[in-house]
């Protein structure tokens, strides 16, 4: 819903916005589909679709879809904007940082202790 009342502005900040906002829902759909993927996977994953989206803003094809099919606009765009690039960094940014968080203090609560991997320090003669 947020998405939709952003897509009504016309400035840099309500593209910026709706970007970031469309980036955090590919990667939820993600992480929906396939749940146990691995926060970096998942975000990859996420910000690829969203290049590949944008980029083929650079064809006719996006434009022609949401021609013969209005709604598909919402989800394909219809013209190519290089810092709509940035904004799904962002967008996508901010769910993998709360996924590992999630996932962190999930792990916590199952064994009591963090699931983030530390280094033991390295065992061998002292001098």
């Amino acid at each position: 819903m947020t998405g939709l009342v952003v897509s009504r502005g016309d400035d840099l900040v309500a593209d910026l916005a709706g970007g970031a906002l469309y980036a955090a829902l590919v990667h939820l759909a993600v992480l929906l589909v396939a749940p146990r993927t691995r926060p970096t996977t998942a975000a990859g994953t996420a910000l690829g679709v969203c290049v590949v989206v944008e980029l083929a803003q650079l064809t006719d094809v996006p434009a022609a879809v949401a021609t013969a099919w209005p709604p598909a606009a919402y989800v394909l765009g219809t013209t190519f904007v290089a810092t709509d690039l940035a904004a799904y960094a962002a967008g996508v940014g901010v769910v993998t940082v709360v996924d590992v968080l999630a996932v962190d203090v999930l792990a916590r609560r199952r064994t009591g202790r963090s699931a983030t991997v530390r280094a033991e320090p390295p065992r061998g003669p002292r001098t």
